[in-house]
């Protein structure tokens, strides 16, 4: 028996030194990594005197960013009220009123002081004081009668005219049907029933960029369709805030529907609004959201 098992387990001498020679190879691999920590690697230290500086100077930073929002959030936030103006010799106050500082309505009065005049919508657009946004939100508002009585030369012009095409003309986006929208560059009777759609739950554009807001129209397309419509900004429906139901207000495309029932609920429990401004004073409507949808309502019975 032990003959039998000494024949499988014996080895042989140079079997055995491949043995050996094998687990040293093992040994010194397993080693390697800490003998070269200990050889190789140096520590770094980090010197006080040298990122001192660099300390004291982000501290320096963090206060004065600290301070800016500290500013910003306790800067006064000015409440706008919107009434229909002439821009033309419209007081500093009456500017501040439709939510302009100080400091943008004196440079409209300097323009005006120069000779300036608003005898269009766009003249108004181009003040560098007013911002696109504020623009958009004024644009409903502006009573400007040399423009009213320019439209209405337009229009006998453009019914007269017989030799214009209607692919050169530019279109009134609030008062154009599906048809009309077909001719357009860009728009097939798919795309101009979903312009229809939308305009319809907005009650109108106020701003030519809202084309952006409707499923398909990326940047590339809205730079086509923008110089082939304008806003016609008397063809806007506007809502009553101190007559409308929660059935006008639940689909409107800016409004949440916890933010509708609460436009409702705030008149039932203080009386009716004033002004469109009074919507400040709804927690749940946010400023962004105010200057979106107040252009569309109205206190005005």
């Amino acid at each position: 028996m032990y003959q039998k098992l000494k024949k499988y387990v014996e080895i042989s001498p140079g079997e055995f030194r491949g043995m050996v020679v094998f687990i040293v190879i093992l040994s010194l691999i397993a080693l390697a990594p800490y003998v070269y920590e200990k050889l190789m690697a140096r520590p770094s230290y980090i010197v006080i005197e040298t990122i001192s500086p660099k300390l004291s100077e982000l501290d320096k930073h963090k206060k004065t960013a600290n301070n800016f929002n500290y500013d910003r959030a306790h800067e006064p936030q000015q409440v706008a009220e919107l009434f229909r103006f002439n821009p033309n010799q419209l007081p500093v106050e009456s500017w501040m009123k439709l939510g302009l500082s100080e400091k943008q309505a004196q440079s409209i009065k300097n323009y005006e002081s120069k000779g300036g005049r608003f005898r269009s919508i766009k003249d108004v657009k181009k003040m560098y004081a007013i911002s696109d946004e504020m623009f958009a939100r004024l644009m409903p508002y502006i009573d400007l009668p040399e423009q009213n009585s320019s439209a209405k030369k337009f229009d006998t012009y453009k019914n007269s005219s017989i030799h214009k095409t209607k692919a050169a003309e530019v279109l009134a986006i609030n008062s154009a049907d599906s048809s009309a929208l077909t001719e357009l560059r860009g728009v097939g009777p798919a795309f101009a029933s979903r312009i229809i759609k939308y305009r319809k739950r907005l009650g109108g554009f106020v701003a030519l960029a809202q084309l952006k807001e409707i499923y398909g129209v990326d940047s590339a397309k809205y730079a086509q369709l923008a110089p082939q419509l304008r806003v016609d900004a008397e063809n806007i429906e506007r809502i009553s805030l101190n007559r409308c139901t929660f059935e006008n207000v639940k689909n409107f495309p800016y409004l949440k529907y916890k933010q509708s029932t609460a436009i409702i609920a705030y008149r039932n429990q203080h009386g009716r609004y004033s002004s469109v401004a009074d919507l400040n004073k709804i927690a749940i409507l946010d400023a962004e959201t105010i200057r979106k949808i107040a252009p569309y309502f109205h206190t005005d019975d």
